[in-house]
């Protein structure tokens, strides 16, 4: 497949757009869960202020006020060229996806399709927590294949766990986080082939997870499920929120392989109704124009990734982190620092930094914590001071 090269000509780094002061007066989830005098470094979402061609598009849509229903195919042709441009993929045919609400839902739906009541989906803990309570919401059961001690999949344990979930009789499906949050770890081709050949093996349908496409590191590739050998049955969930922190801004493209075409034409129609208008716009002109700002924000998070490892290493140096290869998350392991199996709680009572505790990520989380680093250098490094400080 061919790449074309990242551009960052004439953008700024998005995350040092805003002062925290600024950040305080949002009212979202992040800022809005704890006391004002907690430094908020949990939730998925950036301290970034929107692209340009997203803020253009949402004004212009509003002075229009057009604010109805969503029609058209002009997210799913934006994806597709995005694809091809910056993956070099160009099998996201456009006749074969669906709007989706948002890619949890969108993930509820894809399930509903593949699967029945009761019927296993596995999952790679440490893994996204809503992974567990959507497919237990929707009345599946959850098979664990955890993964290896280097934050990859395990091919021997997902095998195992294949065996297990087929075994009553029913149908399986298997829910992938690529690339995989909380870990960053980012599937390779290979693995990905596996992963497909593994699933036809057992009758296993995949569906996969990969709102954080757009977010790898330099130097590492994404490659799309639906483009490796195998895949054709296949079922992904794609979204530029994430990329360009678009989440209150609802909208996600369901993408069926060859083989499941016929499986998403029985999409229920009414669930095209979940997306929202205003969130189409934003996540077409953020994959159509937005790609500049989308190279700011990735060499930001480079700069980012090698300044946690460093102030780790002089404050921290008993926190174990690997640099993830994509998202804006980095998985630390605190196990060295002795404070039992929440140390999110510790940093939040005793250093007033809220982190996402690892155990809500399951097995393989407990005495771990998920960071995020989607925000200016400063205020990482206050971050990684008051979590030194809870120690003290």
């Amino acid at each position: 497949m061919t790449r074309i090269a990242h551009d960052t000509t004439g953008e700024a780094n998005p995350l040092c757009a805003l002062t925290l002061d600024r950040l305080r007066c949002r009212t979202s989830m992040k800022w809005r869960t704890y006391p004002p005098d907690v430094l908020p470094l949990w939730v998925a979402e950036m301290d970034v202020p929107l692209a340009e061609p997203v803020l253009r598009a949402l004004t212009d849509a509003l002075a229009l006020g057009d604010t109805g229903y969503p029609a058209g195919t002009a997210y799913a042709e934006a994806l597709a060229e995005f694809a091809e441009k910056r993956w070099g993929w160009d099998g996201c045919a456009v006749e074969r996806t669906a709007i989706v609400p948002d890619v949890m839902m969108g993930i509820v739906e894809m399930l509903r399709l593949v699967t029945g009541n009761g019927d296993p989906v596995v999952v790679n803990p440490p893994v996204y927590p809503p992974f567990f309570q959507f497919i237990e919401h929707l009345d599946r059961r959850v098979v664990e294949a955890s993964l290896g001690p280097d934050l990859r999949i395990d091919f021997d344990t997902l095998e195992e766990a294949f065996r297990q979930a087929v075994a009553g009789g029913g149908r399986a499906a298997y829910l992938l986080c690529s690339p995989q949050n909380p870990t960053g770890t980012v599937h390779t081709a290979a693995e990905l082939a596996a992963v497909a050949a593994l699933a036809d093996r057992y009758g296993v349908r995949v569906v996969v997870d990969e709102i954080h496409a757009p977010l790898t590191a330099s130097g590492v590739d994404f490659v799309p499920y639906l483009s490796v050998p195998g895949a054709e049955s296949g079922l992904s969930l794609m979204s530029a929120s994430k990329g360009w922190n678009l989440a209150g801004l609802k909208a996600a493209l369901a993408v069926a392989g060859t083989a499941a075409a016929a499986d998403l034409a029985r999409l229920p129609e009414e669930v095209s109704h979940g997306p929202s208008h205003l969130g189409i716009i934003a996540h077409t002109a953020a994959l159509r124009d937005g790609t500049a700002w989308l190279d700011a924000l990735r060499a930001g998070l480079d700069e980012n990734r090698r300044l946690l490892t460093d102030l780790l290493a002089a404050h921290l140096p008993s926190v174990n982190c690997r640099p993830g290869e994509a998202t804006y998350l980095a998985w630390l392991d605190c196990r060295g620092l002795g404070l039992g199996d929440d140390p999110a709680d510790v940093f939040l009572e005793r250093g007033r930094v809220a982190l996402s505790a690892g155990s809500r990520f399951g097995t393989g989380g407990r005495g771990h914590v998920r960071l995020n680093l989607a925000t200016s250098p400063e205020v990482v490094e206050e971050g990684v001071r008051r979590m030194a400080a809870a120690l003290g």
